[in-house]
This record gives C-alpha cells, sequence and structure tokens, in this order.
C-alpha cells in the first residue's frame, strides 16, 4: 500500500509513474511541523531499529546515526565526514520490532536526514524548500516495500548485453593509436575487454559533441576497426556548453534561448574543463530534444555507448564569483594578513568550486514558470540522462545504448546507469562500493559499479586485484583513472596475469549475472540486498555489512583490507562456496550455517552458493559476444531436485520479453549423482555436490 501527501506546491520532478490521490489525513508514523517555509518529519527511534536507503551515498548499508543532505555535489573525496556525494536519492526504509515501512521524499532540492544524529533516538528530515510530495509505502517486509516502491517509479534501464562485459577508461587516453595500444595490450595477455571509455582527451577543446581532427582523423573508420576487435568505444559528455564562436552547438543553444538564464534573462556563465561555458535548460522538454539530437553526431560515427559527466552540475567558478574572490584579493593585497585575513584569502578562491551562492544565480523555466535553480539541483543530472535516452529512442528505437551518468535523482533509474562517482584508491572507498550495491538497488538503479582500482591517488596492485573481485559481480564493470596516477590497465602490473584470471570469472559468471539482471529489472526486483532483507528474523544477519546477497541464489563476501589474508563471514544458512582463481580454476566448499574465518590469497575469491541452488558457468571467453551460452557447467549443494530458470535475449532488443527469455533447468538427483536438463542447453552437473 502506497498513501501520497503534499506540501506547499510540489515541483513535478518525473521520479514517480503511477499517479495516486493525494491523501488529506495526518502523515502516519511521523510528526510534521512546517516553519519558516520549511516542512520537517519527526519519528522516535527503538534502540534496534534500522534505517535503509539514500541509494549512492557515504556510510554503511545502515544509515542510522549520521547526518545526511541530499545535495548533489562534486566531491570525490568523499570521506564518512560528507553529508552527501554526487546523487540524490531520498527513499528510507526503517526496520524493527514495531516499525517496517518505507517513506519517499519527492523533492528536487536540499532536503536534510537526521537520522539518529542529534540525539541517537530521533530521526528529523527537512525539506529546506517546504515544497514536496511524501509517498508512504507499507508491506509485509523490506523487500515487498522495495518492490512496492520500484512499481510507484517505473521500470529499471535496461542496457545493452555488451555492456556487461569489462571496460577500460582512464582521463589521458588522447589519440586512438594510444586507444588501439590500450586494447592491444589487453587482447595480446587475452584479458577480457568489451569497451574503452573516452575521457575529454578525444574532444576539440572541450566542446561536446566534437572529437578532435588531429588525434582522431577518422572516428567512424576507428570505430569499425574496434568493432572488429568485439570493443565498442565510450565517449563523455559534458553538461557545459562551451562558450565560443562558431560553435554550433553552443550558438545554436543561445540563438533559441535553450541555455539557463540568470534574474536579468542573461544566459548564465560558469566555467568547468572548456573555461567559460553555458549550461543547458535540462528541466525543459524542447531543449531535452535538442541535446539528445545532438548525439547523434557521435551515433553517426557508430557509437553505441556514452557516460555523462559534470552534469551535477560542477562549476569551477562564475563570472560573479570570480570577480568577488578577486575582489577580496585585492582588498587584503597590501595587509600583514594575520590569521583572519590570510584565511580570508585563502576561502575567497578555495569556495570558488561549487559554491552554494552560483546556484542561487540562474533559473529554470519549470511549466512556464521561472525556478531557481537551487530549489530543483538535484534534478539536472537527471534531465540530462532523460535528454541522452529519448535521443537514443528517437535515433534507433529498437535498440538499446549504453548510458551512464554520474548525478541522479530517482527517475533517471528509467534513463541509464549510474557510476557510483570519482572515487580515490582508498580500501575504504572498495567497501564502500559493495555496500552501496544494494541502497542503489533499492532505488531502481541496478545498472551501476565504482570505478575499479580508485579514479584518484595512486593504486596497488592489491587494492586493484581486490576491486577487480568484487567487480566482477557489479554490473558495470570500469577500471577508471584520473590523469596524473600511476597507469592502472591490468595490464601494465607485474601479477597482470592473477588480474587476467579474475576477469575471466566475470565472462564465465555472466549467463547468471545477466540472467538475474534482467529477471530484476522486468519484475521491479532487487539484484543486490542487504542480508537483513532475506534474514529478518536473524538478528546477526540483520547487522552484517559487509556482505550482501546476490540475485536469487547466492551472496558475495568480498576482501576489502589491505594485506588481508582472509576475512570473516557469516552464514545464515548452509551454502556452498566456491573458491575461484580463474573461470576454470575453483574448489568447492559445503559449509554449514555459523561464523568462519576464511583463508584468501589475493588471487582467490569466493562466492556463496544457498544450499538447494544452482548456478550455471560458462567457458571462459575475451568478449561478451563470445560467450557460449549453450555450454554450461552447474555448480551447487543439493540434496533434491532442482529447477531453475535461465534469462537470455540478443541483447539488443528494447521490448525484451521476459517469459519467451527464459529457458527451464531441471537438476536431477540420482543417489551421488546428478544429471540436467535444459532446452537448447548442453549442461554439465559434475560440480554439483549431493547430500551431506
Amino acid at each position: 500500500m502506497i498513501r501520497r501527501y503534499d506540501f506547499g506546491s510540489p515541483i513535478p520532478t518525473g521520479a514517480v509513474v503511477r499517479t495516486l490521490a493525494c491523501e488529506n489525513t495526518p502523515v502516519p508514523f511521523f510528526q510534521v511541523e512546517a516553519k519558516e517555509g520549511q516542512v520537517s518529519f519527526s519519528l522516535t527511534l527503538d534502540r534496534d531499529d534500522m534505517i535503509f536507503g539514500l541509494g549512492e551515498n557515504v556510510r554503511g548499508i545502515n544509515k542510522r546515526g549520521h547526518l545526511f543532505r541530499a545535495w548533489n555535489s562534486d566531491d570525490f573525496s568523499h570521506t564518512e565526514n560528507k553529508a552527501g556525494i554526487y546523487a540524490s536519492h531520498n527513499l528510507l526504509l526503517f526496520s524493527g520490532k514495531d516499525k517496517l515501512f518505507g517513506v519517499y521524499f519527492d523533492d528536487p532540492g536540499a532536503v536534510t536526514f537526521d537520522l539518529g544524529y542529534t540525539q541517537q533516538d530521533s530521526v528529523r528530515i527537512t525539506s529546506e524548500n517546504g515544497n514536496l510530495s511524501v509517498y508512504i509505502i507499507e508491506a509485509d517486509s523490506l523487500t515487498a516495500i522495495c518492490k512496492e516502491f520500484r512499481g510507484l517509479i517505473g521500470r529499471s534501464y535496461l542496457p545493452p548485453k555488451w555492456a556487461f562485459g569489462y571496460i577500460q577508461s582512464r582521463w589521458g587516453y588522447s589519440t586512438d593509436e594510444e586507444v588501439r595500444e590500450i586494447v592491444k595490450g589487453h587482447r595480446d595477455r587475452h584479458i577480457p575487454l568489451d569497451g574503452v571509455c573516452m575521457d575529454i582527451d578525444y574532444m576539440e577543446d572541450y566542446k561536446d559533441f566534437t572529437w578532435d581532427k588531429k588525434k582522431f582523423p577518422d572516428l567512424r573508420g576507428f570505430n569499425d576497426d574496434m568493432r572488429q576487435e568485439h570493443i565498442r568505444l565510450i565517449p563523455i559528455i559534458d553538461a557545459g556548453v562551451k562558450q565560443q564562436d562558431g560553435y554550433d552547438t553552443c550558438e545554436e543553444g543561445l540563438e533559441k534561448g535553450y541555455f539557463v538564464k540568470k534574474a536579468d534573462g542573461k544566459p548564465f556563465v560558469g566555467a568547468v574543463w572548456p573555461g567559460r561555458s553555458y549550461f543547458p535548460d535540462f528541466l525543459r522538454e524542447d531543449v531535452r530534444q535538442w541535446f539528445g539530437d545532438e548525439y547523434r553526431k557521435l551515433l553517426d560515427q557508430g557509437v553505441e555507448g556514452f557516460w555523462n559527466d559534470m552534469n551535477e552540475p560542477a562549476l569551477f567558478y562564475s563570472e560573479e564569483s570570480l570577480a568577488d574572490a578577486f575582489q577580496v584579493a585585492d582588498e587584503l593585497r597590501h595587509e600583514n594578513l594575520d590569521i583572519r585575513s590570510a584565511f580570508a584569502l585563502k576561502d575567497a578562491f578555495a569556495n570558488l568550486s561549487n559554491n552554494p551562492e552560483d546556484y542561487k544565480r540562474f533559473y529554470h523555466q519549470v511549466e512556464g514558470k521561472a525556478v531557481r535553480h537551487d530549489k530543483v539541483h538535484n534534478l539536472y543530472g537527471a534531465c540530462m540522462t532523460q535528454a541522452a535516452a529519448e535521443g537514443f529512442r528517437r535515433y534507433d528505437a529498437s535498440k538499446r545504448f549504453l548510458m551512464f551518468s554520474r548525478a541522479s535523482f530517482i527517475g533517471a533509474h528509467r534513463y541509464g546507469g549510474v557510476w557510483q562517482g570519482d572515487n580515490n584508491a582508498w580500501w575504504a572507498h572498495l567497501k564502500m562500493n559493495l555496500q552501496m550495491m544494494p541502497s542503489l538497488n533499492m532505488c531502481g538503479f541496478l545498472y551501476t559499479g565504482a570505478d575499479l582500482g580508485g579514479f584518484g591517488c595512486n593504486t596497488t596492485e592489491d587494492l586493484l586485484l581486490r576491486w577487480l573481485q568484487l567487480g566482477v559481480f557489479t554490473p558495470l564493470m570500469r577500471n577508471h583513472a584520473a590523469q596524473g596516477t600511476r597507469d592502472q590497465e591490468a595490464f601494465r602490473f607485474s601479477n597482470w596475469a592473477d588480474m587476467r584470471n579474475i576477469i575471466t570469472v566475470r565472462y564465465a559468471l555472466l549467463p547468471y549475472l545477466y540472467s538475474e539482471f534482467m529477471k530484476a529489472a522486468l519484475q521491479d526486483d532487487m539484484l543486490f540486498r542487504p542480508l537483513a532483507f532475506d534474514y529478518p528474523d536473524d538478528d546477526t544477519a540483520r547487522r552484517v555489512e559487509d556482505q550482501v546477497m546476490l540475485g536469487a541464489d547466492c551472496m558475495i563476501a568480498p576482501v576489502y583490507e589491505q594485506n588481508a589474508r582472509g576475512r570473516h563471514v557469516y552464514l545464515p544458512e548452509d551454502m556452498l562456496m566456491v573458491r575461484f582463481r580463474s573461470a576454470e580454476d575453483y574448489d568447492l566448499t559445503p559449509m554449514e550455517a555459523g561464523h568462519y574465518w576464511i583463508e584468501l590469497d589475493t588471487t582467490e575469491m569466493p562466492l556463496f552458493i544457498r544450499r538447494g541452488h544452482v548456478i550455471p558457468l560458462a567457458k571462459p571467453a575475451e568478449y561478451v559476444e563470445g560467450i557460449d551460452e549453450s555450454d554450461l557447467k552447474l555448480l551447487g549443494w543439493v540434496d533434491k531436485d532442482v529447477s531453475i530458470t535461465l534469462y537470455s535475449d540478443d541483447g539488443y532488443t528494447t521490448s525484451p520479453c521476459l517469459e519467451k527469455g527464459l529457458t527451464a533447468i531441471t537438476l536431477q538427483v540420482q543417489g551421488e549423482k546428478a544429471t540436467a536438463q535444459g532446452h537448447g542447453l548442453t549442461l554439465h552437473a559434475d560440480d554439483v555436490i549431493i547430500g551431506d
């Protein structure tokens, strides 16, 4: 059951696709207070209450105890003290002895979530704008609450199948020859690879929808060559449009009034990679259509995937804030700078980037009315993603294209995936990657993953290897690094063969991972879940923060600590541990429910399969189109006959049919042996363990 409550004059966000009548009764569970244009929602927590949700954010799976703020921010050093990062996903799930409900705050502006921070036993959630819709979701389990919510917000984005392959990326690939060398480095060593991301270096002077003709003299031919290698090129598109005469995207946007404007009606100018830039008003449908059709310039070159960046929107400075900073410098330059004036000078320039005052300097048109940007800030990146997806649909409605974005809001999950923001080569960010997966799934974002190895800072061999072991399971499996950091392509390291072996596991598991992803998307389910969702009556499982359920059959528990040669694992039920060293080198260990210390060399990664379940494993392949899904091994620990369903399709159609894509697999147990059958499949049950 879902109930809607409106406050003030809610601004349409596009997050919700089901129309619900507004209730006139008091909001259940919360005390509501309206004051000075804000609206706050408060409740009391019991000692054992847990709070899940908030999608992409810092801290653990249980969000209780911290102060969060929904405000999309360009900040790659997202340490635990941060209140928010690149996305705003305002869904919370409360679970306790007397609480079981979800609540979604559909507000495109800033919202603070004091979840037991000021007082451990109190929650206070405040809409700073006071204009929002609140949805209360009730069901008989956490999983059912999420399913209800997912039905409210619409079906998750479906990427093409090739996008589940391994992707290599780096800010710094500046020529077609350099990209060819990256591909060759993988292919020569038989390291699987399906895509290469092209960062801002491919552009002409950092201008969207252009490419440098000297560095990429024949982009169409280059793209065709890469397709022969089973590689897709994935260029970046930024939100800011360079201010330059003769640049057609800029000139058309100015001529037709497509850019956001200041109060005086002049276009707002802020700086990003190309320097002074204009910003499309993505909240307008006509602007989204214009910008979405601009992608055709690259689609016509054979490109099949993109990533949108800098769309919080990030601002290096505005013309106004830069002038203010220079004024402070001019006023202080003849002074004997003491502690106060020295810090005032430093802050004048340190606070230029993403200055809150800049987000109050420009306006959007929303339903024919001018709305100041800070009131709808969190929608900007989501609307850019929508613009791209709708442009792809007009270009070729029959084909799935890859799209993933940095900034997002609920609703964008229908149009693309997300990567979990610019991170660092920190072990803490590896763990954060794991913990974000179920929280993002709750909000409909299924196609997601982090920058494996870390974007900023210099990675280490063991960190990258351990991060790849988690990345095997995340739908977006991308190694991405910043300019100025060490080269972190797998083949650069002395232990590249170990990294290759781990990546082969991804491709062997892909028939299962793709199947579970598509079933989750088409049935409004989650691919990753906290253990609390599957074992609500197990007090230990409810508190586990570093293991998550995967699909219907598995649990993952990666190693995420430096120099560790193992980890503690809690099994809430009997499970089969598969210890992978490669797609063809693994061993099986049946384990009863309980606590374990598991030895895991840096070359080893575990996967836990629930007893009574089996999963398929394919032969190794170097790209997704090379996987033979008709010849599969089955892995599992069973006591009796088992039936499973495996979903597969062509990987491109935009209207997949769940029923037509399902293949039933029957595993029959006969004494100490098992045989398996599935229509059109060759199945091997040699790695199915029978009984005790």
